[in-house]
């Protein structure tokens, strides 16, 4: 762990965010694990695969 870590830990001790800031992020976090599940049960869905445009490494070339 930083040091500098350990001082943004000490600060949000001393001064929390707001409980508006903290279900924020928590319904932030839980819309990712919803999204995960539905892709890990229900697979992705064709329709949003792109298809590949080849190119390799480095990208495709225009």
């Amino acid at each position: 762990m930083n040091i500098f870590w350990l001082l943004r830990a000490r600060r949000w001790a001393q001064n929390p965010p707001s409980l508006r800031v903290v279900i924020g992020v928590l319904l932030i976090v839980a819309a990712c694990l919803a999204l995960a599940a539905v892709e890990f049960w229900w697979g992705w869905p064709d329709w949003l695969t792109t298809n590949g445009l080849g190119g390799g490494r480095w990208g495709p070339r225009f």
